[in-house]
């Protein structure tokens, strides 16, 4: 008989605890409700844009992820290939730079910008006569219509008729400078 009314008094408890379930609105939850998850952006900024801003704030490392993220998302297009090889450039890593903006070249033989930024990489190399050929072929893509792929074209052309000789010692670099549309310019620094 005890053990019935033990029974019978654990039926009753758990009874009563059912009914205060209800929350302070009268519904099955209790508390708050759990958080939604990460909210998916709609208007968010173009991955390439945030990495051409990035290189003009000399963030190349960013600028690289970025345009990383944005291929990732996207899809891998001549853009972003030239985009991460010209990042590799300014952070010095010649031979990534090259492998992603010949890649860039096989994808869309017709890309300007791409055939641009391998000839910087070439002369950056010291390369001179193939960047001449690259700066050719660009210049022909795009019609001669942008002054930056010209003064590349023409730095090439000085420094293959300049066979002097060039001390040691000479800090002469080469430096990009991003023009609209994912085109950079070659100039000398002193």
């Amino acid at each position: 008989m005890m053990r019935g009314l033990i029974i019978i008094t654990t039926l009753i408890a758990l009874a009563a605890c059912g009914n205060q379930a209800a929350g302070p609105l009268g519904d099955e939850r209790q508390g708050l409700p759990a958080p939604s998850g990460t909210p998916v952006l709609r208007n968010a900024v173009d991955g390439l844009i945030v990495g051409h801003r990035l290189m003009d704030a000399g963030e190349y490392e960013l600028a690289l992820r970025a345009y990383t993220r944005s291929a990732a998302s996207d899809g891998t297009t001549p853009a972003h290939l030239s985009a991460m090889g010209s990042a590799n450039l300014q952070l010095g890593r010649l031979g990534q730079a090259e492998t992603l903006l010949r890649a860039a070249i096989e994808e869309d033989p017709d890309f300007p910008p791409a055939w641009n930024n391998l000839g910087v990489v070439l002369m950056e190399q010291g390369e001179y006569g193939e960047a001449r050929q690259v700066f050719q072929h660009a210049f022909a893509l795009d019609s001669g219509q942008t002054d930056s792929i010209r003064e590349n074209l023409r730095l090439a052309i000085a420094r293959m008729e300049n066979t002097g000789y060039i001390p040691e010692d000479n800090e002469n670099r080469y430096d990009l400078e991003r023009r609209g549309g994912g085109l950079y310019v070659l100039y000398e620094t002193p």
